[in-house]
């Protein structure tokens, strides 16, 4: 992956984006604050839809629950994909070769394809899910809740590898 992510921080240098973060007092902190909000969103947003197909709150209907707070999650994610974009465009060459950042995009990678494939699976019938979700929805929904977490602390931990 190191190939891909150094000619990634190449191309963003060059078309301007990696010197302008690492050019600007503002430009870094505020997007490591809004990858933050970013994080908030997402884990928050599909956080408690996965909280409740696993089994909380079982009065709350899925359905509308997940139609309410999938949107915020997927602003979320688009919020922490340009400032992730940011921000790993001020020290690119160096995140290229820490293994705590290509552990975190494979995380993040997972946790997309659990998500797609929970849609995929389970979407249509959510609506149906009275008396709580079947087994391995609520598999796929912990497999999110774990995924997203490591994958913000992974995050965290990339200033310490």
């Amino acid at each position: 992956m190191e190939p891909l992510l150094t000619a990634a921080a190449a191309w963003l240098d060059t078309v301007g984006i990696g010197p302008w973060s690492r050019g600007s007092a503002l430009v870094y902190p505020v997007a490591n604050t809004l990858h933050l909000l970013g994080l908030v969103m997402l884990v928050g947003g599909i956080g408690i839809v996965d909280l409740r197909v696993i089994g909380l709150w079982r009065r709350l209907p899925i359905a509308e629950l997940s139609r309410a707070l999938t949107p915020v999650a997927i602003a979320g994610l688009v919020l922490m994909v340009a400032s992730g974009t940011i921000l790993f465009a001020a020290d690119g060459a160096a995140l290229a070769r820490s293994a705590i950042f290509e552990r975190k995009l494979i995380i993040v990678a997972a946790a997309l394809a659990n998500a797609a494939a929970f849609r995929w699976a389970w979407s249509a019938r959510i609506a149906g899910w009275t008396d709580g979700a079947p087994r391995p929805a609520q598999a796929m929904a912990a497999a999110s809740l774990l995924l997203w977490l490591a994958a913000g602390a992974s995050g965290r931990w990339i200033a310490y590898g």
